[in-house]
């Protein structure tokens, strides 16, 4: 989910991804130190990702592609 807009000072913050299995992205900016690149912000609910939904996600893949 992106959330950028500079004007109204929003961007994501991680209280907004808690409990949620979204990622959120913002601040997406050219980088001026690198030709090409971009910088970004990205911010997730990091205990149910990491704990739950990331296992439940490798499975589904497994199952779809190799089993």
């Amino acid at each position: 989910m992106v959330v950028d807009n500079p004007k109204l000072s929003e961007y994501p913050l991680a209280i907004d991804a808690a409990g949620k299995d979204e990622t959120c992205v913002g601040r997406i900016r050219e980088d001026e130190s690198i030709p090409n690149r971009i910088n970004l912000w990205v911010v997730s609910g990091n205990i149910r990702k990491r704990a739950a939904l990331n296992a439940v996600q490798i499975a589904e893949i497994l199952i779809q592609k190799y089993l």
